[in-house]
């Protein structure tokens, strides 16, 4: 196919990347003017969408994703797709898909769960919002940049899907932080505690794929100083979403409310920012019941 690609950053790059190795022919546009080997640079975001059939954006919220879509939209053929892989709020991603269907495009909402690991790898999972036909159009790229690819309905339930997910995964890492630091203090040894909650009714994919623990479990970012492969202001950002959007509709989520609090403390006045969302481990390890 012919695409166009919009944001070429972390995500993005690699995920147009592998977009080339496949054999597409990709334009691509990013404000730093970079983008990864193959991919035919343009001067900004309509010249990169003239004439593709597929447009991808991976932006960073849903302010920029009106901004470019209403460029894009005016520069592309009807019968075109816009896919984005971005997460943003429910609000953005329906205004956007309104907007499309009006000008005679196909609108997708397909953000991505997997990390840079997963785009690097081409193992990403989306999850999508939008129309059977559009769909069914992305399906092959999907398969490209991903290992899985869930239609989850209507416009705007790609993003539903996605900071719901990520509402239990910011909980559950708290929960499992927390589970290591008690342990550390009751005396229990961290191999004994994954060996047994691994396989015992407190398993996790915080626990058994991502553990926050070094040396525990499967490679992770705490075997490398919590590098990101997840960062903790991302994690806040998407708790953030998940919180706006229980406001919205009048849910009560008191858990991921508390954990959109402490990531917020955690990044914003503790120095998790650019840490691994994971280092809540290393967090709750200097930390007595006593403090707030």
């Amino acid at each position: 196919m012919k695409i166009g690609f919009i944001g070429l950053g972390n995500m993005g790059g690699p995920m147009a990347a592998n977009l080339v190795a496949a054999g597409h022919a990709v334009t691509g546009y990013d404000i730093t003017g970079l983008g990864p080997e193959g991919v035919t640079m343009a001067a900004d975001a309509p010249a990169a969408a003239a004439g593709a059939q597929v447009v991808i954006t991976m932006l960073p919220n849903g302010a920029i994703l009106r901004q470019v879509a209403t460029e894009v939209i005016a520069a592309i053929a009807a019968n075109s797709v816009l896919l984005d892989c971005s997460t943003v709020d429910v609000a953005s991603a329906r205004a956007v898909a309104e907007q499309a269907a009006t000008a005679g495009i196909g609108a997708l909402d397909a953000p991505v769960s997997g990390g840079v690991g997963g785009a690097q790898a081409g193992t990403l999972t989306f999850m999508v919002g939008g129309p059977d036909d559009a769909f069914a159009i992305a399906a092959p790229l999907f398969a490209v940049m991903g290992q899985k690819a869930v239609h989850c309905g209507a416009a705007g339930n790609g993003q539903a899907a996605k900071i719901c997910n990520n509402m239990i995964l910011g909980a559950t890492m708290i929960a499992t932080c927390e589970a290591f630091a008690l342990a550390d203090k009751l005396g229990l040894d961290r191999q004994a505690m994954y060996d047994v909650v691994s396989t015992s009714s407190g398993q996790s994919w915080s626990m058994t794929s991502y553990c926050p623990a070094p040396g525990i479990g499967p490679k992770s970012p705490s075997d490398n100083g919590y590098q990101p492969g997840f960062a903790a202001d991302l994690m806040l950002k998407d708790l953030r979403l998940s919180q706006d959007a229980a406001e919205g509709v009048d849910a009560d989520t008191p858990m991921g409310q508390l954990a959109a609090t402490l990531y917020a403390r955690f990044v914003e006045d503790e120095g998790g920012k650019g840490r691994d969302f994971s280092a809540m481990l290393p967090r709750f390890e200097t930390r007595g019941r006593t403090k707030p």
